[in-house]
């Protein structure tokens, strides 16, 4: 019999309980059905979806999700059920109620409005309000990259085709979601956002990218989010893949995609859920019995069956089956069941299960989250163009004039006050007769599609005070109606959604565009405004339609939003997403925005929540972005010069840029520089650059300039991951970046079962090296001799301080023949004052107070042969580690090694966090960056001081 970890309940060892928790299954029905109640009593089934057809309400959902867990704890569940929603926002929501549920713009939508900071907030309150009626896990960030963004069905729900973008939009989802306490689970793995489609309803959409392609494109916020380590679970999709290296149909039963790709390469230890069993091609294909067990030996360990009891009992016959078959072995099951309690512990608990605050909860956050959802609609809603200046309505028509509405058939929203009053509707009418049924067989889906768009109709003739004309249009083109109208009216809006996929609006607008063009030859007023309420895509290239807007979704809040830019209630600031927004702002990069001195009085605040915004929107090439604060930029050495430079909003007193400079024995260097990432592209991050510059090169006796500086130690260079775009940025400013030197932070993450490899004692001992701790600066000349003779003058300024620091830092010095000195290195114990300039020192937010950070920093070892500066730096170190486990850290970082010193430290059990590129330049090379900074074109401006993903155009 498999063997149990010590924490877990015997009563896994009863296999049926176990393979229970592998499955998570959902029904159709707002009412606890007697098939879930048996599969949760009788199979133990430990995890449930909920979707729109289960839910009618907040109070409805609170009610049945207790139900349901009340069940599971009456039957003996160990742990609660997870139960787990589609809640997206934008078109995609399980959960509505319009009193205490608010909706939110789509993923494209919120990277439109250009904040990452919104997105958290938004991922938040999502999170929040779902929690409070039970539900625990979030299916989502969406993390696909619509690489194919024109023809993918995926659309809207994606952030953008920008793999850097979706990292940055995805993981702030992410901590949203986890600080409001719900699991999450990325999706949809590998890829959704370039598939083909062979036609047929039962072929499976494939993905034909090469996997060296993916690697570089969809694989990278995939492997951005478990980085992170906070992504619970990743949902693995049902696509075939098909390429030179892989051939596979359905990614979810491969173990290639999941035990190889998923875990193996991009190390994501969480729980992989596998695509719904019971979609049509694969229970054609294979067989639901066979489908499962090919999932659970793929590595997944949650299978997913959506609502056919018959088909979900198929399902754990052929688990069992396959265990009997020994196909699967219980140790495979055992380390699933492992996974999922994991991520039931992080996200529920009974006592939070069986009492969800509910209404009492909702109806004390709604305001405020309804004021975040009125604000993220408003900032999301795009005026891709106005070239015709028609925008506000009230502007261009005269009340009296005629304005006409077009729009496409479209169903409604599952999640909808629409849908919602048609299902009502529905259950209140009587059984139709077999003549009605047939009369009115295509009525229903009519109405339906026109209702969508009603309201919109009468909103914007209740804004403007004037007369509205409203009609649809289908595939059946212009009809006479339409002309008739068209003729009628001064201007003509045509909603589209999703014109690349439903070539039929694409043909309508343009026949109408050309309409009102022959109409106004002839002298008449014929405006014409299109409005895309989906995919940004449909006419964003199309020049010739001159007034163009995107909402990206046709939610009633969309709506009510584009209503208000229509009338000129507020001038809309939203974007186009990706690689659209990049080739639109490249012309506005050419601005000057007002650079000030930094005041710590007026301007700590705000750049404290600048760097909590950084924060949450960065990638995990940086994670110490969220130890950094205002304090660590100011030195108060009196041996450092320090100016610091901020871009500001007057008004509200936000920062949306800061640039720290320091100068130092004739070098000037560039320390750090952020811009809100709500600010991008439009050279803030230049403006601060050239400031930053002409003061440094302004210097007296300045000798070189430099980029990156370990004190403070926020960046040590240019991050060397992925670090071309930067590169390219400061390249095209001048600076010569032919020869970095390579530096890193490295770490020892577990202190306490480190050891020292075997014979490195005995090897420093036979090589006559010895170690002495120093403190205080009285005994420290040789020291101070040995840094400035082998290092940089700010190294030499960082060791005195810590050096004067006699109670939490101290210099270990190694000494060879004739007490001559080898080397040196700085160590701090946990919570030095050194580590509030250096942040790697620091635990972050998610690491506990009492799990204390060591320090070993700045390494300087006297040149002599490799094989003794490699003894000399490792029996520093050694030294180092011992001295941070003596003060009880956890674990120790060891800051500013340069990368000829990584390899023997390699050996010893660090750890690289961190790489960097520290580049110097003389100043007059850089000084002529000043002024081809202001009239050449950056390539891609991404920056300095921030994580890569982060950083996408500050030129």
């Amino acid at each position: 019999m498999a063997k149990l970890d010590a924490d877990l309940d015997p009563l896994w060892q009863d296999l049926d309980w176990a393979i229970g928790q592998m499955l998570i299954m959902g029904w159709d029905g707002t009412e606890v059905t007697p098939q879930i109640r048996n599969l949760i009593e009788q199979h133990h089934l430990g995890s449930i979806l909920l979707t729109a057809k289960n839910l009618k309400s907040a109070h409805q959902t609170a009610k049945l999700v207790q139900e349901l867990q009340t069940i599971a704890h009456q039957a003996g569940h160990p742990q609660p059920l997870l139960i787990a929603l589609d809640q997206e926002n934008g078109g995609v929501n399980s959960l509505y109620d319009e009193d205490y549920i608010c909706q939110f713009p789509s993923a494209m939508g919120q990277a439109a409005a250009g904040s990452s900071d919104l997105a958290y907030k938004v991922a938040k309150a999502t999170a929040t309000e779902v929690s409070a009626v039970g539900v625990n896990l979030v299916l989502g960030p969406v993390l696909d990259v619509l690489t194919n963004a024109r023809y993918q069905p995926l659309g809207v729900r994606a952030t953008s085709d920008d793999p850097q973008e979706v990292s940055q939009y995805g993981i702030a989802a992410i901590n949203g979601y986890k600080d409001a306490g719900v699991a999450t689970c990325g999706k949809h793995f590998p890829s959704y956002g370039n598939l083909d489609f062979l036609g047929s309803s039962l072929d499976i959409p494939i993905i034909t990218q090469t996997l060296e392609e993916l690697s570089l494109s969809a694989l990278v916020p995939f492997r951005n989010a478990i980085a992170t380590g906070k992504l619970d679970a990743m949902f693995v999709g049902g696509c075939g893949i098909t390429n030179p290296s892989m051939s596979v149909n359905h990614a979810c039963l491969s173990d290639q995609v999941v035990d190889d790709l998923l875990r193996n390469e991009l190390g994501f230890q969480g729980v992989a859920i596998s695509e719904c069993l019971e979609m049509e091609g694969l229970r054609t294909e294979i067989g639901v019995k066979t489908g499962t067990v090919m999932a659970v030996e793929a590595g997944c360990d949650l299978v997913l069956l959506c609502r056919a009891y018959d088909v979900q009992l198929e399902a754990i016959s052929g688990l069992k089956l396959g265990v009997e078959n020994e196909l699967i072995t219980k140790e495979r099951i055992y380390t699933s069941l492992r996974r999922v309690l994991r991520m039931k512990k992080s996200c529920t608990s009974w006592p939070k299960a069986l009492n969800p605050p509910g209404i009492s909860l909702l109806s004390k956050i709604h305001p405020s989250h309804l004021a975040l959802s009125l604000k993220a609609y408003d900032d999301s809603i795009a005026v891709i163009r106005d070239n015709e200046k028609l925008l506000p309505l009230t502007s261009s028509m005269h009340q009296e004039e005629e304005l006409l509405l077009l729009t496409p058939l479209v169903k409604p929203l599952p999640a909808s006050s629409l849908t919602k009053a048609l299902l009502e509707a529905k259950s209140r009418s009587e059984t139709p007769t077999m003549h009605e049924k047939w009369a009115h067989r295509d009525r229903g889906a009519i109405m339906s599609g026109e209702g969508v768009f009603r309201e919109l109709g009468r909103s914007l003739a209740r804004a403007r005070h004037g007369k509205l004309l409203h009609t649809s249009y289908t595939a059946n083109g212009v009809r006479p109606v339409h002309e008739n109208l068209i003729n009628r009216a001064s201007c003509i809006i045509i909603v589209t959604a999703d014109a690349n996929r439903n070539l039929y609006q694409a043909g309508f607008t343009k026949h109408v565009s050309m309409m009102c063009s022959m109409l106004r030859a002839s002298g008449q007023k014929k405006s014409l405004i299109v409005v895309s309420v989906s995919s940004p895509y449909d006419f964003a290239m199309d020049k010739s339609v001159g007034t163009y807007i995107c909402t990206f979704d046709f939610t009633e809040t969309a709506m009510a939003a584009l209503v208000r830019v229509l009338c000129g209630k507020f001038k809309s600031q939203g974007t186009l997403p990706g690689t659209l927004r990049k080739s639109r702002k490249a012309v506005k990069s050419r601005q000057h925005w007002l650079v000030e001195a930094y005041d710590r009085n007026r301007d700590a605040r705000g750049l404290d929540d600048l760097l909590q915004s950084l924060a949450r929107a960065s990638a995990p090439a940086h994670p110490f972005l969220q130890t950094t604060s205002a304090h660590t930029f100011e030195l108060f050495n009196p041996n450092i010069e320090e100016a610091h430079y901020v871009v500001r909003n007057s008004s509200t007193q936000a920062l949306y840029g800061f640039c720290a400079t320091y100068f130092v024995e004739g070098t000037g260097i560039l320390g750090a520089l952020f811009v809100d990432p709500a600010k991008r592209n439009v050279s803030i991050g230049r403006s601060l650059h050239r400031r930053a510059l002409r003061g440094l090169t302004q210097k007296r006796g300045i000798k070189k300039v430099q980029l990156g500086m370990p004190f403070p130690g926020v960046f040590l260079g240019i991050p060397a991951d992925d670090s071309a775009g930067l590169k390219q940025w400061f390249a095209n400013g001048g600076w010569d970046l032919q020869f970095p030197r390579r530096l890193a932070n490295m770490a020892i993450g577990t202190l306490s079962s480190w050891k020292a490899p075997e014979g490195l004692l005995q090897s420093i001992q036979r090589a006559n090296i010895s170690f002495d701790l120093i403190h205080g600066l009285d005994n420290a000349d040789s020291v101070l001799h040995h840094v400035k003779a082998h290092s940089n003058p700010e190294v030499l300024e960082l060791y005195r301080f810590a050096l004067q620091e006699t109670k939490t830092c101290g210099v270990v010095r190694a000494k060879g023949h004739a007490e001559s000195l080898l080397g040196t290195v700085i160590i701090c114990s946990p919570g030095s004052a050194l580590a509030g300039s250096i942040p790697p020192l620091q635990p972050s937010a998610s690491e506990h107070d009492d799990e204390p950070i060591g320090g070993i920093v700045a390494p300087i070892v006297a040149p002599s042969t490799p094989q003794q500066a490699n003894l000399v730096l490792q029996g520093l170190a050694l030294m180092g580690l011992r001295q941070n486990k003596a003060h009880k850290a956890v674990r120790s970082v060891l800051s500013w090694v340069q990368d000829d010193a990584c390899e023997p430290l390699l050996a010893m059990g660090f750890e690289v966090v961190q790489a960097f590129e520290e580049f110097t330049n003389s100043p007059d090379n850089v000084s002529v960056s000043v002024a081809l900074l202001a009239s050449a074109p950056l390539m891609m401006g991404w920056w300095l001081t921030c994580v890569v993903s982060q950083w996408q155009d500050l030129a």
